[in-house]
């Protein structure tokens, strides 16, 4: 066996990359080393460009492997190439980042070198920071959810954007979900943007009632698939198209035609069968430029439906919100592994409990925190008798992800 190489360059397009540890394997089940997941890249370029392409994106790096939780970096490290560009985005706590923007091959070679797997770029393009390009609708699937509701729901988003004047573009989104990508005209701001992708998601639970929901309290949802219209708020991203997702079989976020929709899985989408899938068909979102719409139709909807309910809060006087329904908190740990250990421990502890919660009364749920994701375990008792109920104790893990981190507002900060 050779020695594993330090460093390999590329030539892409008239650009030198260089890739360190090309031979590293980031993913053992399908033997897929950190200079294969590069070429992957190049070879669906055209395609992965479309979605990200002169984008600013956050830069999610998995530098420790898939295993271990990626830390997100928004600011671009100064001694980028001159092949990236950069755009100064502005957050809400008043921060700003110089984040990178890709336009070729070769930025995608070099963000892959970076340790990046997925692409997560914003919903705007780099000339114009303030008003998004893009409508994104995320269809989140509750534990208990099979694909085929998935299909069901995505029927209805495509009939509800049929009826306001819009295209929608199916793709996997490289887990259990499915994404439908919208272009729209940059004349609307976020706000703007968030109320259309909220009154959609609120007309497709209309039309498709305990198959579909639009309520954001995860406890508060079932076993239904959660039209996800908060990815469209500011600051936030999904995984854009052909972007590998962090899990064992290097799987893809891919881009589907509507008719194959009902009858393809997101596990027949991996780096090999994407490669052999583009070299055959090409790009199935290649005409989504062509298709331009307008929110008008949506900002309609939104004034004849009314204002959405707002979820109770709690008259503490920090306006926190009080849930309505029986939720213990378990724990907060720093990765998932630890999360779901402490479930354990907690089902250890109260076995009786166990037979009478419901796939979707588990929530373990990804909390984004500074640089990386944290975890957050409750258990909704709705199904357990009143009187059987545990109630709230100690946590079984406290982490604290904002420790040593001070801003205005924060409690026990100046």
């Amino acid at each position: 066996m050779s020695p594993a190489r330090k460093e390999e360059f590329l030539e892409i397009d008239g650009h030198e990359v260089r890739i360190s540890s090309p031979d590293k394997v980031v993913f053992p089940e399908p033997g897929l080393t950190k200079l294969d997941v590069v070429k992957y890249y190049l070879a669906v370029a055209d395609g992965a460009l479309r979605g990200a392409g002169g984008r600013p994106m956050v830069l999610k790096r998995f530098v420790k492997g898939i295993d271990q939780e990626a830390f997100f970096q928004k600011r671009v490290p100064e001694n980028h190439p001159d092949f990236i560009d950069t755009a100064t985005l502005q957050y809400a706590r008043g921060t700003s980042a110089e984040e990178a923007v890709i336009r070729d091959a070769a930025g995608l070679a070099w963000v892959v070198n970076l340790g990046c797997l997925d692409l997560n770029p914003h919903p705007i393009r780099a000339e114009d920071l303030d008003h998004p390009d893009e409508l994104r609708i995320d269809l989140d699937p509750m534990p208990g959810v099979d694909w085929s509701q998935i299909v069901d729901v995505a029927m209805v988003a495509r009939e509800v954007l049929d009826d306001v004047g819009l295209v929608g573009w199916p793709k996997t989104s490289g887990s259990r979900g499915l994404h439908i990508l919208v272009r729209i005209a940059p004349h609307w701001d976020y706000k703007q943007l968030r109320l259309a992708a909220e009154t959609l998601a609120r007309e497709v639970e209309n039309r498709a009632p305990g198959l579909a929901t639009a309520r954001w309290w995860k406890e508060e949802r079932g076993e239904s698939v959660f039209v996800d219209f908060n990815q469209n708020a500011k600051d936030r991203t999904v995984a854009s198209a052909y972007s590998i997702r962090p899990l064992p079989d290097a799987r893809v976020s891919t881009p589907m035609g509507w008719d194959e929709v009902a009858v393809r899985r997101p596990e027949e989408f991996t780096v090999a069968s994407v490669l052999e899938r583009f070299a055959e068909i090409g790009d199935p979102h290649r005409g989504i430029d062509d298709t331009v719409g307008t929110l008008d139709g949506l900002l309609a909807l939104a004034e004849e439906l009314g204002p959405a309910e707002k979820p109770p809060r709690a008259g503490d006087g920090e306006g926190r919100r009080q849930s309505t329904m029986p939720l213990v908190e378990v724990a907060r740990t720093k990765t998932k592994p630890e999360a779901l250990d402490a479930l354990e421990e907690w089902k250890a502890r109260h076995p009786a409990v166990v037979p009478l919660l419901h796939p979707a009364d588990v929530l373990v749920d990804g909390m984004r925190g500074s640089s990386s994701l944290w975890y957050r375990v409750r258990v909704n008792l709705q199904h357990v008798p009143e009187g059987e109920r545990p109630t709230q104790g100690e946590l079984i893990a406290d982490y604290d992800p904002w420790a040593g981190k001070e801003w205005p507002g924060r409690p026990g900060s100046d």
